[in-house]
């Protein structure tokens, strides 16, 4: 059940599609809102064309989610044009609505952080548009009133524009510098454009006194009885001719155009009035030239100059023009509006800019976050500050490498590297370096499954080769396996010491030589807790794995990770790091303190982000420099990826765990010294194999319990980890076993993982009741997860809106599983597919999948018939060696 503490949120999707979905929220909404929204969300799940008209004419944006807010816009905007068309009576469901190329723009400046926004760009608005266009000509088509009628069914405020239009342009003319005409829309022609005509032409066309002329000229009649300007046009009858006005006149035209407008009339006027804030401006220079030395205290030089229409003015230019009368002035060959308001704001912060520039330079992280703060800084009202911030010549080459990784100059792995990396990898290894040249802390944020782990273990194998460092790399403990194997795989000379008791037993403090004697130490975020040491150590580089485990701030964990001493920070995570701008701030207090401000400077900068969208902007200008997110669609910077991609995601058993799995060990052992050779002992083997792999996966199943605890399976751990990255990018996953009594469990599990519910499908499941399960999870409706046993969902299905298939128990026959994998992977499948293989450390799963591995002991594919019977072969010896934990 949707509750008042839940806000809908957009999911954007490829080729112009989105989702909703509900999303957690401290406050509650109000009763308007939430009925509003969950109005919207069942339009929604019935036909999500509808659902954008519907917003679209939502008469208030009311407390709702930016992203929503967002589509709102867009919607919106297609609405005020559609009702902008003088024609659109006439041409109903044949009417085209242009978007152009700078209103286009105008929406894509000022999106907020929203999830999918990869897919955001010009393509998605314009198919969006066409969206929007086809559902509002599908519903015109079969409506019996008017236009007019239908709009005011859906909003009452909402109103088609009349046909007259007011023109105002420039004139050559000293006395008159401006002229102004109305006309008409006349007829449509043939391809649905209307031709404009001079306002008279419609007093020969209709008459003085018809019907017709009093209808087109009531827009007219509105707009006079609020404008007297207007008035005395009409009483003049001047409104029917080409005049020419004063630089005073069209002072007041321009001023009242929201009021004609209001009345149903359009304004045709100079851009330069559309964009007369950009008249005066202070300019900002930082960084011009390169500090005396790299790091993130180093200071930087600052400039600041005064502009006209884009050429430089002076300040003693801009006091003369406080003396003289506000309204329209020809300056420098360009009209500009005279505001004294805005000309003493902007004068003030040019002076308060001369003091810094005289008293003081600015330390980089000052100068970096000047685009978030400046107004602060200059101590003016941010709405009343006509204020562009740009990058000197050093600064912008430094930012541009940053967003540009291919710019900057390569490294090699180091000595003793075991890998080929591919392209974007090495530029994501020289990228990361050359962050650690210039001290400041990096997010490598690659989308998961491209190879994180790979870029950060060939920057540290280049360090060793380069000169003695120490760095902490601070991981979830269910990560220490998957960590020290792929370090054994591709930097072997790395030398590593775990700070845990898995691996050592006497931690209490480190002893120098270990300290002198290794140069990477994998520790938890738990041991962080745990041993004080850890965090008063001075250390060269500090790495957080799965970095949103310090998205709280005010967690103890999160506090304690930032107080560890590092020269260089790297945080890693999978996830958009975007979609809680707190999350956001505190990632960035750990990287690159003060970059962002306090926490309450951050969060008033936030609260004024819906009133200014131009703050998206530049909160994405200062943040993405810092960020390296590399998305697995995006065929210009990985052309050559894999639609699947397979990983393996090791996890490590419990005390629980190891307590049953050894007591079932030594049973086993007694047992086959007893048993002799045939059937019995064949039997034995593949009841203890099913039990081995039933304590891997939970005790309760083992056990034949019901309760499930998630900190008693190390899987359970890995499990959450991978689903929370899925649940943050509102992906979907198949979660396959071989066990009917598991799935159940883990559909309960994850519904605590997902805040939504989930399917499950094995050899119960009726026949019919298959169909609906699966149409149910290719759906509109967000169903984020499936689990399936291996044999009811190995075939038969197609579930291609997952991009993650989980194999939580192995099958340890290729075959099988490649066939379940394709469940997801198959024709028509529009996503790439990631497949994570759990294995749990140590144990026979570990084991055998080395033995699969090595195609030389064994096929890469074991025949589907004989599943595990190969196994029952080996000899008591081998047998044991493959079940003794490790």
């Amino acid at each position: 059940m949707i509750t008042n503490q839940k806000e809908l949120i957009v999911i954007l999707q490829p080729e112009g599609s989105y989702e909703l979905d509900w999303q957690d929220i401290a406050d509650k909404l109000d009763d308007s809102t939430y009925i509003f929204q969950e109005e919207l969300y069942n339009r929604f799940v019935d036909n999500a064309g509808d659902t954008l008209l519907f917003l679209g004419f939502a008469e208030r944006a009311l407390s709702t989610s930016d992203s929503l807010l967002f589509l709102k816009k867009i919607a919106a905007a297609f609405i005020k044009k559609l009702t902008e068309s003088p024609d659109l009576e006439l041409m109903r469901d044949h009417v085209k609505v242009e978007l152009e190329a700078d209103e286009s723009q105008q929406l894509l400046d000022s999106v907020p952080y929203l999830f999918g926004a990869e897919h955001l760009n010009e393509d998605w608005i314009k198919q969006v548009w066409t969206k929007l266009t086809h559902a509002f000509s599908a519903i015109i088509r079969n409506y019996e009133g008017t236009v007019e009628q239908y709009l005011s069914s859906m909003n009452p405020n909402v109103h088609l524009v009349g046909r007259v239009f007011f023109h105002l342009v420039e004139s050559k003319k000293e006395e008159f510098p401006f002229a102004y005409m109305a006309t008409y829309a006349a007829e449509v022609s043939q391809e649905g454009k209307s031709k404009h005509l001079p306002l008279k032409n419609a007093l020969v066309e209709y008459g003085k006194n018809s019907k017709k002329l009093l209808e087109l000229l009531s827009t007219v009649n509105r707009a006079s009885e609020r404008s007297d300007f207007i008035a005395e046009l009409v009483e003049s009858g001047e409104i029917f001719h080409p005049i020419g006005l004063s630089a005073d006149e069209a002072f007041t035209f321009l001023k009242e155009i929201p009021l004609y407008e209001e009345a149903g009339i359009l304004c045709r006027i100079p851009k330069w009035w559309k964009q007369r804030s950009s008249g005066f401006k202070l300019a900002v220079s930082v960084g011009e030239k390169p500090p005396s030395h790299l790091d993130f205290a180093a200071l930087v030089d600052f400039n600041a100059e005064l502009f006209l229409a884009g050429e430089a003015i002076q300040a003693s230019e801009i006091r003369k023009l406080l003396s003289e009368a506000e309204g329209l002035s020809f300056i420098k060959g360009k009209w500009i509006e005279v505001n004294h308001a805005r000309l003493q704001e902007t004068l003030k912060a040019y002076e308060q800019a001369q003091k810094l520039m005289n008293n003081s330079e600015l330390s980089m992280v000052d100068a970096l976050r000047f685009q978030l703060n400046a107004a602060e800084v200059l101590n003016i009202p941010e709405e009343n500050l006509a204020l562009e911030v740009t990058n000197g010549d050093w600064l912008h080459s430094v930012i541009e490498r940053l967003t540009h990784p291919d710019t900057i100059e390569a490294i090699d792995c180091g000595e003793d590297f075991h890998a080929s990396l591919r392209v974007y990898q090495e530029r994501g290894l020289s990228w990361l370096h050359y962050m650690k040249s210039l001290g400041l802390g990096a997010c490598l944020a690659d989308d998961m499954g491209l190879g994180k782990t790979v870029q950060v273990i060939a920057l540290l194998n280049y360090i060793r080769s380069q000169k003695n460092e120490k760095t902490l790399l601070v991981v979830p403990a269910s990560l220490i396996g998957n960590w020290l194997g792929e370090i054994q795989k591709f930097a072997p000379s790395l030398r590593v010491y775990v700070i845990h008791p898995s691996e050592n037993k006497n931690l209490n403090e480190l002893d120098s030589s270990i300290l002198q004697g290794n140069e990477l130490f994998i520790t938890t975020y738990g041991m962080l807790l745990k041993y004080d040491w850890l965090v008063q150590n001075q250390w060269d580089c500090l790495i957080l794995d799965e970095a949103q485990a310090i998205k709280n701030p005010g967690s103890k964990q999160t506090k304690l990770v930032k107080q560890v001493k590092a020269a260089y920070k790297i945080a890693m995570t999978g996830t958009p790091i975007e979609n809680r701008l707190s999350d956001l701030w505190s990632l960035f207090d750990f990287l690159n303190k003060g970059l962002l401000g306090s926490a309450k400077e951050f969060t008033s900068f936030t609260k004024r982000l819906r009133e200014n969208q131009d703050g998206y902007t530049r909160l994405k200008q200062v943040v993405s420099p810092f960020i390296l997110r590399r998305l697995k669609t995006d065929k210009s910077v990985i052309s050559d990826l894999p639609e699947k991609i397979e990983m393996k995601s090791y996890a490590t058993l419990t005390k629980k765990q190891v307590i049953l799995y050894n007591k079932l060990v030594n049973e086993l052992r007694d047992k086959l010294e007893s048993t002799d050779e045939g059937i019995e002992r064949k039997g034995l083997v593949l009841a203890s194999l099913m039990k081995f792999k039933q304590i891997c996966n939970h005790p309760d199943q083992y056990l034949g319990q019901h309760f499930y605890a998630e900190e008693e399976s190390g899987k359970y751990a890995r499990l959450r980890e991978i689903c929370e990255m899925i649940y943050e990018k509102r992906e979907r996953v198949l979660i396959f076993t071989q066990f009917k009594e598991i799935t159940e469990p883990l559909k309960d599990f994850l519904e605590t993982v997902f805040q939504h519910k989930g399917l499950v499908l094995h050899g119960g499941t009726a026949v019919h009741k298959r169909q609906e399960l699966v149409a149910k999870f290719q759906g509109q409706e967000y169903v984020p997860f499936m689990v399936l046993s291996i044999k009811a969902g190995g075939v038969g299905l197609n579930l291609t809106s997952a991009n993650h298939v989980i194999h939580f128990d192995r099958w340890w026959n290729p075959a099988v599983e490649n066939q379940a994998t394709d469940r997801a992977f198959r024709i028509g499948q529009m996503k790439n597919v990631i497949v994570h293989k759990f294995i749990t450390k140590g144990t026979i799963e570990e084991k055998i999948d080395l033995i699969i591995e090595d195609k030389n002991k064994l096929s890469q594919e074991i025949i589907p018939e004989l599943q595990e019977n190969w196994i029952t072969e080996m000899d008591n010896k081998q047998l044991m060696g493959l079940f003794k934990l490790s």
